[in-house]
């Protein structure tokens, strides 16, 4: 069980950093609605029907985190085969996804690029300039660490086809949605983990979150 008053302590404590909703997402593997929450309400009443998920005993191992990426990999490969296609970027978002990214890019031979979300919302981002460029026709495999709602992930899809490439796999460490696919775009990741009536957060029962 996760202790909420913990959570909602860290989420605010964060937030007094300078911290944006999106980056407090990240940072504590929750969805934005549930930070959200956290922060207007800290542990009164019951959060949204949540998932907690933490991965630090991968993320202090580059050669652990080398470990998970192999198996982006081969799931990577796998699903591309699926759909007879190829990729050009492997395409990280920042922050979480980025290591994971830099890794499946070297195992498969591909360029490697960055993606930064909106540190407030959900909204839109940047590609970062310093890496490589998702236009032209490329075809990107988009990775994060965990999906909650999609909805980063969406808003990623969307300014890849603006900037003019062609995003065809999303990859993650944990899926915490029901979804298999973003966007028309294929979804595939290494766990699937998904609240069953009720929240594993607050012990009550289920609240705004959509998990069904």
């Amino acid at each position: 069980m996760v202790d909420v008053r913990e959570l909602a302590a860290n989420a605010k404590v964060l937030r007094k950093k300078g911290l944006g909703v999106r980056e407090i997402a990240d940072e504590l593997h929750l969805s934005v609605d549930t930070v959200n929450y956290l922060i207007e309400y800290g542990a009164e009443g019951l959060p949204p029907s949540d998932v907690k998920i933490g991965w630090r005993s991968v993320g202090v191992s580059g050669y652990r985190v080398g470990l998970l990426s192999q198996l982006l990999a081969d799931i990577a490969l796998e699903e591309l085969g699926k759909h007879d296609t190829d990729a050009d970027v492997v395409l990280g978002i920042s922050i979480n996804g980025v290591p994971f990214a830099t890794m499946l890019a070297e195992i498969m031979g591909l360029d490697f690029g960055v993606y930064r979300p909106h540190a407030e919302s959900d909204a839109g981002g940047a590609f970062s300039s310093n890496f490589a460029s998702v236009g032209d026709g490329k075809k990107i495999i988009v990775v994060d660490d965990v999906l909650s709602t999609g909805a980063t992930i969406k808003s990623a899809i969307s300014d890849i086809k603006e900037a003019g490439g062609n995003p065809v796999l999303v990859m993650v460490i944990v899926n915490k949605s029901s979804m298999n696919e973003i966007d028309g775009v294929p979804l595939r990741g290494i766990i699937r983990a998904r609240s069953i009536g009720g929240t594993i957060l607050g012990g009550g029962g289920s609240k705004g979150f959509p998990y069904s």
